[in-house]
């Protein structure tokens, strides 16, 4: 499965969000791997009017079962808290709001 989903950072903590995306703590890491996501990527509009603009796209089997396992783990937890600060709507609790697919090349 390839997921894809839409989050905005606040324009005055782009800056901080970018330096902390470069050093996820390493047990984030292995909470993502654990949970079977295999390829995650995040990508940000940081120019124009409303810089901010974030999209994730990640690659799992199960999606549903990577959100069960991720809420289920307390370093997850922590960085979603710490996250939440950072962003204009905090997630919730059922994940953010996907994105759909209208076209694919592979």
């Amino acid at each position: 499965m390839r997921i894809c989903f839409h989050l905005r950072v606040r324009p005055d903590r782009i800056d901080e969000y970018r330096r902390l995306h470069r050093a996820v703590w390493p047990e984030m890491l292995a909470a993502l791997k654990s949970a079977g996501i295999r390829a995650y990527s995040i990508h940000m509009w940081t120019d124009g009017p409303e810089p901010g603009h974030e999209f994730g796209f990640l690659e799992c089997d199960d999606w549903e079962e990577v959100k069960r396992r991720l809420a289920a783990d307390p370093v997850v937890a922590r960085w979603e808290s710490h996250m939440a600060a950072f962003l204009v709507t905090p997630v919730g609790p059922a994940g953010p709001a996907l994105l759909e697919e209208v076209f694919r090349l592979d």
